[in-house]
């Protein structure tokens, strides 16, 4: 009987396991490839995770709509406009653009400024909007 005991308790700590693993490969994946998040795991990274978005696109763009908690910051000025903004190094970081193709570029650098979670939003401000998710003016 505590044989069998055992064997369930194993049996539930390995399901744990691979469901807290299932949970973390896609974020672990996006962080590696560098492809980008999706609109949903953007959404996680900023409810849940207290994330910094970035929008990289001009001033213009960005007055017509952008994502909510959204800050403007121009993509020349990129390392310039974090260091005024003084951001929490420990907070993940979001970069947005109109497709995902520019933000994608500024990874890197940002990564460079001590921030250790930093990732595009695939498909940029039209994947979002294509999600039928909220813009705010």
């Amino acid at each position: 009987m505590n044989f069998l005991t055992q064997i369930d308790n194993i049996a539930l700590i390995a399901l744990l396991l691979v469901s807290g693993a299932a949970l973390f490969l896609p974020t672990l994946s996006t962080l590696i490839s560098g492809k980008g998040l999706t609109p949903t795991e953007a959404t996680i990274w900023i409810n849940r995770r207290k994330a910094y978005v970035l929008d990289l696109r001009s001033v213009e763009a960005f007055k017509l709509g952008h994502l909510p908690g959204a800050k403007h910051i121009i993509s020349s000025e990129l390392a310039t406009g974090i260091e005024k903004m003084r951001l929490d190094r420990k907070n993940p970081v979001i970069l947005v653009c109109d497709s995902g193709n520019h933000s994608r570029k500024g990874v890197a650098e940002v990564q460079k400024l001590g921030f250790s979670e930093v990732a595009s939003l695939e498909g940029g401000v039209q994947g979002w909007q294509a999600a039928a998710l909220p813009l705010v003016k």
